[in-house]
């Protein structure tokens, strides 16, 4: 097996390095492309030095490769990730660039692995916020049916790449952004990439679209309000969930002894998880999951990371009466 990393000297790119390591996932032969800025120069990876290839087509067409994970920006996927398609490769793409292409599977193994089975050459990853939501939103759609979701997003200048990250380390020496349009340290900013007509961001329109697609549920009611906060790794979000299913509404509760017959085993693991919480809620209404420790457990322990959920609510019967939602 023969992996490509293209985009490999950028944020991401040395995270999919870091990534590959951990998980020890090997292969015969790494091919590192980025730039020609950046050709030239090294990357290790388990222990060996690779140099860095520039990307073209004349290059790409050197090597055998099996699976190109790419992570570069959307203009370089659209005009890269069919070249190594054309020539035998899976390109995963971590970029905006194929998610609405029908042709595309949009897929979080955990939730929708069979998608991969209709790839034409590239498989797209959701958003970074659409991934981590989309796992236990899906338990919890297989069981009780959702109506609609209000996502509200907290998410961590690491989003924002290799700028976004240092704008929030030199705003704490006092320097001016260079990514943001405002200063991000001891800040939040209302709103994550353009804005549209429509008055939502590209950000939210992504997270909207990116449900429905996974899900396969092109009509669900979804929206999103998301955010840049001053925190540099771990994403957080409110998720506002209305069920079908009156069960749900009877007792969210009910999940700690539901028993869901079928199910595969990641949502078993998820609903378990689920269940884990609602215990600790019951013990100690204090004692939740916050985000500088699952990062920091994450960094520690690969196998740390993980979505993690830290409250569950219930909409009281007056308050869903008077905003419709019954």
């Amino acid at each position: 097996m023969n992996i490509a990393i293209v985009g490999v000297t950028g944020k991401v790119g040395r995270t999919f390095v870091q990534v590959l390591q951990e998980r020890n996932i090997k292969a015969d032969n790494f091919y590192c492309f980025a730039s020609a800025r950046s050709a030239g120069t090294k990357v290790k990876l388990f222990d060996k030095e690779y140099e860095v290839i520039e990307l073209t087509e004349e290059n790409v067409k050197k090597y055998q490769i099996d699976y190109a994970l790419f992570s570069a920006g959307g203009s370089i996927s659209l005009e890269f990730a069919p070249i190594f398609a054309k020539h035998g490769a899976i390109v995963i793409d971590n970029s905006s660039a194929f998610r609405t292409h029908d042709d595309v599977p949009l897929v979080v193994p955990e939730v929708n692995p069979e998608d991969i089975l209709w790839n034409n050459g590239i498989i797209a990853n959701p958003n970074c916020s659409t991934i981590q939501a989309i796992v236990p939103v899906k338990a919890l759609h297989d069981k009780f049916n959702i109506k609609r979701i209000i996502y509200s997003t907290y998410q961590a200048v690491s989003g924002a790449g290799q700028k976004g990250y240092a704008d929030l380390e030199n705003g704490i020496k006092g320097e001016a952004p260079k990514k943001f349009p405002y200063p991000i340290f001891s800040n939040v900013l209302p709103h994550i990439d353009d804005f549209l007509d429509t008055g939502y961001t590209k950000e939210e329109q992504k997270m909207i679209f990116e449900t429905r697609k996974i899900l396969h549920e092109p009509e669900m009611r979804v929206t999103a309000t998301t955010a840049r906060v001053p925190v540099f790794d771990c994403h957080s979000e409110s998720i506002n969930i209305e069920f079908i299913n009156d069960s749900m509404k009877a007792d969210l509760h009910a999940l700690k002894n539901a028993e869901v017959e079928g199910i595969d085993e990641h949502l078993k693991e998820c609903q378990k998880r689920l269940h884990q919480l609602l215990q600790q809620i019951e013990k100690e209404n204090k004692s939740y999951d916050e985000s500088l420790n699952m990062r920091n457990l994450a960094f520690a322990d690969i196998d740390k990371m993980e979505t993690n959920v830290s409250r569950i609510q219930k909409l009281y019967n007056d308050v869903s009466m008077r905003f419709g939602f019954e």
